[in-house]
């Protein structure tokens, strides 16, 4: 199937990704440019994999106040070079990302940021909740109660609050693509006058 200028531009201007990875996802999906947008969304994960070992040495701080002045954040977006730390793009993902932060609060960035004692003490909390659930489902139930709480105080794993669709890891990797980089949060904090 021959795939269109139009389509190949469209795709790139939803995504930002090089016109040739748009074109071989179009590609792929047999030209829909919904299966298009799955497709360049795996890819862009397996690329943050690839460049996981990358070292970084550049970056953007940026901070988010919100309009009451009650509330702000402020991310330390690390890149590998400053060429991408000072593109108008990567400065906006990196307040995206305050924004989201001051409004959620996370409490670390990726899970394996939390100890031992930490992940014990979720499993005490919720332990209680599956006292009298089937034994054989017990383990399961307080894992998963376990997972959704972790998806509230990892921001890595936080849904985005601008589109629910992703999270904030995916919105890194989809980074990472477009910018041909490793891109990570390095640091955050957050900050509330209650």
């Amino acid at each position: 199937m021959a795939i269109g200028a139009d389509a190949v531009k469209a795709l790139r201007d939803k995504t930002g990704v090089s016109v040739m990875e748009c074109k071989k996802a179009l590609e792929e999906a047999g030209g829909d440019m919904d299966k298009a947008l799955v497709v360049l969304s795996r890819r862009s994960a397996e690329i943050a994999l690839k460049k996981g070992d990358r070292s970084l040495a550049a970056g953007a701080v940026a901070a988010y106040v919100h309009t009451t002045a009650q509330v702000g954040a402020m991310v330390l977006l690390a890149c590998e070079t400053d060429f991408v730390s000072k593109h108008e793009e990567f400065k906006q993902l990196a307040y995206d990302i305050a924004m989201h932060a001051a409004a959620t609060r996370p409490q670390y960035i990726r899970r394996e940021d939390l100890g031992e004692s930490e992940l014990a003490g979720l499993k005490e909390i919720f332990a209680p909740e599956v006292v009298g659930k089937p034994e054989n489902l017990q383990e399961q139930i307080l894992a998963g109660k376990v997972q959704s709480r972790l998806k509230e105080i990892v921001l890595l794993e936080q849904l985005y609050i601008k589109d629910d669709s992703k999270t904030i890891n995916d919105l890194l990797s989809a980074a990472t693509q477009k910018f041909g980089e490793r891109i990570e949060v390095s640091n955050f904090s957050c900050f509330s006058v209650k």
